[in-house]
């Protein structure tokens, strides 16, 4: 399954979309050498990076035609992130603008290692003078 739009970043890290609907995402991500913090294990950044993308992929899930950005993120780091990781997120709650999600990542071994939640803004989708589709806050 691919991403319905283009985010460097993300082509970047070698994020796999495997599913998005009804207010579920899953996204695989095999970290490389260089997205390793100093103790071998994936950086908390590229963690969190990940689970905001699925987070955003199961709100979406339900608005297809419409964008969101984060609101706000909290993420717990339980044990290292190793190896192949699975993030699974789902859409909690949502109202007219907004979306409630959380999302887990599982390593190989289905060991729960980080956890975050994070709320969404809908917004719509604009394209670029570049043709690419951006997701531009009006207000």
């Amino acid at each position: 399954m691919e991403f319905s739009v283009r985010i460097p970043f993300v082509e970047l890290l070698g994020f796999e979309l495997l599913d998005m609907a009804d207010g579920q995402a899953r996204i695989a991500y095999n970290p490389a050498p260089e997205h390793l913090n100093s103790f071998d294990v994936t950086h908390g950044g590229a963690s969190m990076t990940l689970m905001d993308v699925a987070m955003a992929h199961a709100a979406r899930s339900v608005e297809p035609d419409m964008g969101c950005v984060t609101i706000e993120m909290k993420t717990s780091f339980m044990q290292p992130a190793i190896g192949p990781l699975e993030a699974v997120a789902t859409l909690l709650h949502r109202t007219a603008t907004m979306a409630f999600t959380e999302a887990k990542v599982y390593d190989a071994k289905g060991r729960l290692c980080v956890h975050a939640s994070g709320t969404f803004k809908f917004i719509p989708r604009l394209a670029t003078a570049k043709g690419r589709v951006h997701n531009l806050n009006k207000s």
